[in-house]
């Protein structure tokens, strides 16, 4: 085994404090297992917290295929002025007074349900997406506007938990539910001016990507204070319920030929409520063999073909 390589094959729900990078999430998650070959899914900005799913060892190769084509989040939207990130950390733009009738939660429940289902959103200005073959972000620190073309997105539930008070000014907090590709900031911006006023994000906690809850996550404070490896891999997702796709259980010979990425006869897949099925063409089925996923493979109409393999296995798949 090369050095910095634990033998560990995993993914991982670590719950990202405030305050850091996901990359430095990845950092601790390295030195407590001992493994250079760490990565994660789904960015989280600095200033908010929650849910992020890291890659140990071969489970890095998933990270490209965990979609997560939902999320949620909880989101604190203060009102009384936009600013040029869409939340805290940017300069005031524009101010608005803040009418008395934004502290109904009639109000609030009447103006964010005008914001449930599909629906064109231009994104931050201040955000990763390329625009002429640069990062928006980079564009708007150079002092330049970038034009970002709307996009489709889904707010499949916009839901009020409180009307708050921050610094002394109104702040509406919102659990969302909400498509891939969707910026809370955005909504925050948006739903401001819905209101009749202005508004910015405050507070982002993520506390769902895909099917992985907070309840599945370990704080950054366990991974550091664990004592050895296997203190943490005892809390590896099931990296099939990950995925979401069905599931082909292998036999010995047939995870012989999976581990040389060997193509494979159809069979039949299970479904997660337990349905027995023949899979579908261009679907993808998890490959598992002895509580491992050992591959993704993809039916091709004749069987099935690979798409990634993981000769050691992910562990961890219940499935």
């Amino acid at each position: 085994m090369r050095r910095g390589e634990s033998g560990a094959n995993a993914l991982l729900g670590i719950d990202k404090p405030c305050g850091m990078t996901s990359h430095d999430v990845v950092n601790h998650v390295r030195r407590a297992l001992g493994e250079r070959r760490v990565g994660h899914a789904g960015t989280l900005d600095p200033a908010a917290s929650g849910v992020m799913v890291v890659g140990v060892g071969q489970g890095t190769r998933l990270m490209g295929l965990l979609t997560a084509e939902r999320k949620r989040y909880t989101g604190s939207i203060l009102f009384g002025c936009e600013t040029d990130t869409d939340d805290a950390d940017g300069a005031p733009t524009v101010a608005a007074n803040v009418p008395e009738r934004l502290a109904s939660e009639d109000v609030a429940r009447e103006t964010l349900a005008r914001f449930v289902g599909e629906q064109d959103q231009v994104p931050p200005a201040y955000s990763a997406i390329s625009v002429g073959g640069k990062r928006s972000y980079a564009l708007a620190r150079e002092g330049k506007t970038p034009e970002l073309a709307p996009r489709r997105i889904t707010v499949f539930s916009a839901t009020l938990v409180e009307i708050a008070s921050v610094g002394g000014q109104l702040a509406w907090v919102v659990d969302f539910d909400v498509s891939k590709g969707a910026y809370v900031r955005s909504l925050a911006r948006d739903i401001g001016r819905a209101a009749g006023s202005a508004a910015h994000l405050v507070a982002l906690r993520r506390t769902q990507l895909g099917s992985v809850g907070l309840d599945a996550c370990l704080s950054l404070d366990a991974v550091d204070a664990a004592h050895d490896p296997t203190e943490v891999l005892a809390h590896a997702l099931d990296p099939v319920a990950a995925l979401g796709v069905p599931v082909r259980q292998l036999d010995a010979m047939e995870a012989a030929d999976a581990a040389c990425g060997k193509a494979l006869v159809a069979g039949m897949v299970c479904d997660k409520d337990g349905t027995l099925r023949a899979p579908r063409v261009g679907e993808r089925v998890a490959m598992v063999f002895d509580q491992r996923l050992v591959g993704v493979w993809s039916c091709g109409g004749r069987g099935l073909a690979c798409e990634v393999n993981f000769p050691a296995g992910i562990m961890g798949a219940c499935a």
